[in-house]
Parts: C-alpha cells; sequence; structure tokens
C-alpha cells in the first residue's frame, strides 16, 4: 500500500525546522505484514525529545528514515501466526518489542530485550521483516515503528491492547511518556509511601513521573526544572515543593528543604547537568535513576567514596523498567480514575503536515507534548 509519512533526510540541521525542513513529507509504500507482524492506522504520535535528539544530531541515525516511537492506533490487518488481536482493535505501541527467549526476557526484563537491540540497530522489525520503501529502495524502521506516518506495520510484541473508550490522542502517550515516567518511579525507584522524592526535569516524562510519584504515594514532592510555567503546572498535578534549577544555591536550598536531601531523585532530562543535581540533592541511603537519555559520550562523575559510605545507590530506567502487556493496562486504568490526568500534558494536536514546526515548539521549551494526527 501507499501511504504519507514524514521521512527525515538529515540529522542536526540548524533551527528553525520549518524553513530548513529536516523532515518532508513523502509518499511511501508499505508491505503488507508479515508472520507475527500486524498492520496499524496510526491514530496519533506524540512529539518526543528522544525523537527532537535524532533530528537534532544529539543521537543520530542512519538516514532517510522516518521517526516517531510513541503512539496509538487501530489494527487494520494481522499476519500470519498473530494470537491475541482482532482487525478493529486499538492498540497502544511499545518502542521495544520482546523476543521473550533471549537471556532479558526469560528474566522478565523485556524493556532491554536483546534481540530488540540488534534488529533496532539494524532497522528491521524484531521479525527480521522490513517493510517500508521509499523511491523502490527500502529503507529502516525507527525503533520498529516509525510512527510518523498514517500506518504502520509493526510486530505484535510492539501492541497492546486498549480499551475502546480511551481517546486514542490520550493513549499515544502511554507509549512512553507514561511508560518512561511513571515506570520510573514505580518499576526502577520503587518510591514507597510516605517517602520524599525529587524530578529533575519537567517534560512529558517528568511530568509523569511526578504523577507516578503522587500514585505511589510519596509524601513530599520536589519538582525542579529551568521553566517556571512548567513548575506552576507540576504544582497542579501534585508537585509540594518546586525550584528554578540553575540558580546557584538550587541543590543547598533542596538538600535543606528536605532535611539533608531526597530519598529518590528521578532525572528526566537527558542533559549532564540535570543527573548531577539529582545525585547531590539525593539523601545519605537514597537511590538515584536516571531516565533521560543524553548524548552517548556524555560522562558523568561522583565521589566513590561516599557513594559507598552513605550506602548511595545509582539506577538506569530504560522504558521504565515495564513489562508493556502488564503495566501499559494498569497506567490505563489509572488514567480511568483520574489518577493518570495524561491529557493535560496534551499542549495541542497537529497534522502531519506541520511535523517540522512542532519540533521547532518542542525544542523552545513552551510545549510538553504535541500529538500528530497522521490522518486527521
Amino acid at each position: 500500500m501507499k501511504m504519507k509519512a514524514a521521512v527525515l533526510w538529515e540529522c542536526g540541521r540548524a533551527r528553525p525546522y520549518a524553513d530548513t525542513r529536516p523532515m518532508t513529507i513523502e509518499e511511501v509504500e508499505l508491505d503488507p505484514p508479515g508472520p507475527g507482524e500486524i498492520l496499524i492506522e496510526v491514530a496519533g504520535a506524540g512529539l518526543c525529545h528522544s525523537d527532537l535528539s535524532v533530528i537534532d544530531g544529539t543521537r543520530p541515525r542512519s538516514v532517510p528514515v522516518i521517526p516517531g516511537h510513541e503512539g496509538a492506533g487501530i489494527v487494520r490487518a494481522l499476519g500470519p501466526g498473530v494470537t491475541g488481536l482482532q482487525e478493529g482493535d486499538h492498540v497502544v505501541t511499545a518502542f521495544v518489542s520482546s523476543c521473550g527467549e533471549c537471556r532479558y526476557c526469560v528474566r522478565g526484563r523485556v524493556n532491554i530485550c536483546e534481540t530488540h537491540g540488534r534488529t533496532r540497530a539494524a532497522g528491521t522489525l524484531i521479525t527480521g521483516g522490513q517493510r517500508l520503501r521509499l523511491n523502490g529502495q527500502r529503507i529502516p524502521h525507527f525503533s520498529g515503528l516509525s510512527l510518523f506516518a498514517q500506518y504502520i506495520v509493526a510486530a505484535r510484541s510492539s501492541a497492546v491492547k486498549i480499551d475502546k473508550d480511551v481517546p486514542l490522542e490520550h493513549a499515544a502517550l502511554f507509549g512512553c511518556a507514561v511508560l518512561t515516567g511513571v515506570g520510573a518511579v514505580l518499576n526502577t525507584a520503587e518510591v514507597k509511601p510516605g517517602g520524599v522524592m525529587a524530578v529533575v526535569g519537567l517534560g512529558g516524562v517528568g511530568m509523569n513521573a511526578l504523577m507516578g510519584a503522587v500514585v505511589a504515594g510519596a509524601e513530599r514532592i520536589v519538582a525542579v526544572d529551568t521553566n517556571p510555567a512548567k513548575l506552576e503546572l507540576a504544582r497542579e498535578l501534585g508537585a509540594t515543593d518546586t525550584f528554578l534549577a540553575g540558580n546557584a544555591d538550587t541543590v543547598a536550598a533542596i538538600v535543606d528543604a528536605t532535611d539533608g536531601g531526597v530519598d529518590w531523585a528521578v532525572e528526566t532530562a537527558g542533559v549532564g547537568e540535570a543527573m548531577e543535581l539529582a545525585y547531590a540533592i539525593t539523601a545519605r541511603g537514597g537511590t538515584t535513576v536516571s531516565a533521560g537519555l543524553p548524548s552517548g559520550s556524555r560522562l558523568v562523575s561522583y565521589p566513590h567514596a561516599a557513594m559507598v559510605s552513605d550506602e548511595r545507590t545509582i539506577k538506569g530506567s530504560y522504558m521504565g523498567s515495564c513489562i508493556p502487556a502488564r503495566d501499559i493496562p494498569a497506567y490505563i486504568a489509572l488514567y480511568k480514575r483520574g489518577k493518570l490526568p495524561v491529557q493535560k500534558l496534551i499542549s495541542g494536536t497537529i497534522p502531519l503536515a506541520e511535523i517540522n514546526a512542532g519540533f521547532d515548539r518542542l525544542a523552545s521549551g513552551s510545549v510538553l507534548r504535541q500529538v500528530m494526527l497522521p490522518n486527521g
């Protein structure tokens, strides 16, 4: 079939992207789903900083490629051997597929599936299939998805069925921002009721981490960001304390206000300075979790002796240490009960044709999450 998609031609072009147009809308050919694969009509795809880090060259990928890794849609066709789904089902996509057989999958750590890592680097689906063609030439899949398009073919393990009464433009955020942010709190940090937690970096993932802290029952929730407007929204979502990052006394002020630091600090900004701040405000015996993805060359140092004597823990969190088939339905249930009001994070919706301008807004920090509606 033929469809419209946003094709990224070059990483690292200068802003504004609305002028330099790193992505153009092209007619792309999409082959039918093969064994273990499904065809999904994309109903909504979130514009995420992980996509921006590819576009701006911070974390480059092979091009041409169709970005997009956070979304939801409707199943339109099933490949041979697919079970548990029917045509017409609504699904949220997960940007990590799982093989179910590698050393990590069998231990329940599907978010770091070894097979997915290899196939992601190769630009294929976890099934080995490559279903996208541009001008007759095969092009890679982006994280097994490539959601900035009208349709995708994805592996069965990349999709989780959800109730049809959930608006798909809201459901799209559960594919990355919710999984990564809420999961970092509930799964990786394992925040307990009555504790003190901080979120450093209040983008889409950070705001979800904040809401996750509310769900976990943290007594005090400290929100830290360089944008005062985001601190205001953080208070609406449940933050008890807010601090503007970038001031010389920010660390000292947080440590003083929390009587020695926080029990858990979750960094979601994906920059080294944010991770250094998160570590600095973590109390003795506390845990610092990083869920942001910086440049691959960025190094962060810490005082080794103090880490030992203070029994400090540093943990990485990829996709919120989530099992999508388990956690997406659970988080959707919290959303339906009003416990995860992700709709408050949606700054607006855009058509596929405005994808470059949408990333200009994201890069400027003026929005949290925009949802692209490719058929809207």
